[in-house]
């Protein structure tokens, strides 16, 4: 397939990247504006196979790339990311994230392009009323980057409903976290905002000490509960995403390991691979943090050909950790 990765100079997405080049049999194109990503990344991965890099904004006209790309599939992930930020500048997240969904599928319908993997968030499932959500939860963000994607959701869908021939497979992350296994690449996402990241980084002294925002939530010691998810097994759930519905119909899919961990339990676990006892304050909350979030991901195990094989808080850390000694 010829296949464009928008924001593939970022965090996740290039480490899809590597991994269907890692696949072979694509012909790959990253479209990135590189204000988060980075050409770090795009230089590493030129290591391991060929594809094309376009340097471009998604306000750009982008009718020639697609005219000449020729797209089968898009696998969609430029957006902001920081949930505090969309607090504090909500408008940045609705033009970005949600208005720039609007125009890449557009030009899937100009161009003829019917396969479409959008990276969303389990940030539409805001502050949920059972711990473990599913794909059928309801859906109700508390913050404007959840509302951005769940605004995006629909408009996909929406679009979906007008276009028989249109397959999308929309995947709601839970907390990545990790690098790939040889330190190819990693998280360089400026002023990260990260746990895991931010533990490794105060691990080998690149900060003085971290916080915990809130030690009184409803949880199992009083910190917010995630489930985390090593990167390089979202990676293989968005090729099994699109196999999948190069088959199938579109459908939704929740990526997670379906368990959590509060922040002062990855706090310690970041200390034991480190071994380093660094300094750590509880800090007030942050606005837009519910306390705990814990997928389901029943329906992707069981429809698609994914299975996860780097399960292990540990070596979530360690990838982390090996990442951050090298930049």
């Amino acid at each position: 397939m010829k296949i464009l990765v928008t924001g593939g100079a970022g965090y996740i997405g290039s480490h899809v990247v590597k991994a269907l080049l890692e696949l072979g049999g694509h012909e790959i194109s990253v479209l990135d504006n590189l204000s988060k990503g980075s050409q770090m990344a795009i230089n590493s991965l030129k290591s391991v196979g060929e594809f094309k890099f376009i340097k471009a904004n998604l306000e750009d006209d982008l009718t020639q790339i697609f005219s000449e790309g020729k797209f089968d599939a898009i696998i969609h992930f430029a957006a902001f990311i920081e949930v505090f930020e969309s607090t504090q500048d909500p408008l940045k997240y609705y033009l970005n994230n949600t208005a720039n969904v609007a125009r890449i599928l557009r030009y899937c319908k100009q161009f003829d392009v019917n396969r479409f993997i959008f990276s969303s968030t389990a940030a539409v499932y805001g502050e949920p009323s059972t711990p473990e959500v599913s794909e059928d939860s309801p859906t109700m963000p508390i913050n404007p980057y959840g509302n951005s994607k769940l605004m995006s959701e629909r408009i996909i869908k929406d679009y979906a409903a007008s276009n028989e021939n249109f397959r999308y497979a929309i995947l709601r992350y839970f907390n990545v976290a990790g690098a790939s296994e040889d330190a190819l690449i990693g998280q360089n996402y400026p002023n990260a905002t990260h746990l895991i990241k931010i533990a490794t980084q105060t691990a080998l002294g690149k900060r003085d000490g971290m916080g915990i925002f809130g030690d009184d939530y409803a949880s199992k010691d009083g910190t917010c509960v995630r489930d985390y998810i090593h990167v390089c097994d979202l990676a293989d759930a968005h090729i099994a995403a699109l196999d999948y519905i190069n088959a199938n119909k579109s459908e939704v899919f929740n990526v997670g390991y379906g368990r959590g961990f509060s922040v002062k339990e990855v706090i310690d676990v970041a200390k034991k691979v480190s071994g380093v006892d660094f300094k750590v304050s509880i800090q007030p909350r942050r606005q837009g943090d519910p306390a705990v979030l814990i997928s389901n991901a029943n329906k992707l195990k069981t429809l698609t050909k994914w299975t996860p094989k780097r399960d292990d808080l540990a070596f979530i850390v360690k990838t982390a950790l090996e990442w951050e000694k090298k930049i």
